[in-house]
């Protein structure tokens, strides 16, 4: 008896050390993301020269420039997209977000620094049916590949795929209202109207559309306006994009169009998903523009021609 009381101690045992070891390994091997891709740096301050070089690389790689911003002195930023990139955002409710990417170039010292949105890590903050993995590696086969940035240690897919910043705080599926319309074209026509006219210090980067989908997605700058400056895209990156590697990426900030339907992501999810790091108290932490939130959604509201007392 007691032989085998010994016997199934070690097997017990055994197959708990079994377990944990296996499960150790199960974690160990999930994969983390990170919000950019810093492709290279250039010994060059000359930033219109490194974007021709960069534009080209990207029209060879088969993408399309669908817009550019210039938000701030030594920052320009280029909107692309492709017919796949177009076509995978159709694939899912509300792909449209990610129907174009990002690609920065930004002079910070004597140093060009040339990055781009991590396709992969928002294909999965906007649920997309695939992973992006080919875009993903189009990118870095065309500018060129250092090492992914802008969270220390980056977010698993399920993460992301359910992120939300803090308890309380609003997921990808939570939106912002701005305007409702009759019909998309309606809408669209309405938007690029109040647009044109800066609204709200709202003006018109890109648009694109997908197809068939009664979904666009327009990508706009923020100056902020003369009653507050707090939703201008240059007050808010000179508070929180205070690192050594730029994350000019994280703009343009994107308006939806769907069905009629005119509508945003909330501030605390949008710039939370792009700086997951980012502390919620001290210097450029997000107490440092809590001003922003609101300041966003009156100019956003404005921007869709909508109504920001309603």
């Amino acid at each position: 008896m007691k032989k085998t009381n010994t016997l199934f101690s070690f097997s017990a045992l055994f197959i708990l050390f079994s377990a944990f070891f296996y499960t150790s390994m199960t974690v160990s091997a999930e994969t983390y993301y990170k919000p950019f891709v810093l492709a290279q740096t250039i010994n060059s301050s000359d930033i219109k020269a490194v974007t021709a070089d960069v534009k080209a690389k990207i029209s060879t790689a088969g993408f399309e420039v669908v817009g550019e911003y210039t938000p701030y002195a030594n920052t320009h930023i280029i909107i692309i997209s492709s017919p796949a990139l177009r076509a995978y955002a159709a694939q899912s409710d509300n792909g449209v977000y990610g129907a174009a990417q990002r690609v920065s170039i930004t002079i910070a010292g004597s140093e060009a620094q040339v990055a781009f949105t991590n396709p992969t890590y928002m294909a999965h903050v906007y649920r997309f049916k695939t992973d992006l993995a080919d875009i993903t590696q189009s990118l870095k086969n065309s500018l060129g590949f250092v090492k992914e940035y802008g969270s220390k240690e980056g977010l698993t897919k399920d993460e992301l795929r359910d992120y939300q910043y803090k308890w309380l705080m609003p997921y990808f599926t939570d939106r912002l209202e701005l305007a409702e319309y009759s019909s998309q074209q309606e809408a669209v026509a309405a938007v690029n109207k109040a647009l044109t006219n800066n609204q709200g210090g709202v003006s018109k980067i890109y648009q694109v559309d997908l197809e068939g989908k009664n979904q666009t997605v327009i990508g706009v700058s923020m100056k902020g306006n003369s009653s507050s400056e707090c939703s201008g895209d240059a007050y808010i990156m000179e508070q929180i994009d205070f690192k050594k590697i730029k994350s000019s990426g994280h703009l343009p900030y994107e308006l939806i169009i769907k069905d009629g339907s005119v509508y945003a992501l909330y501030a605390e999810f949008r710039i939370a998903i792009n700086f997951p790091d980012l502390s919620m108290m001290g210097s450029n932490s997000f107490m440092s523009i809590m001003c922003a939130p609101d300041s966003i959604r009156e100019a956003l509201t404005l921007g869709a021609g909508g109504n920001p007392e309603d």
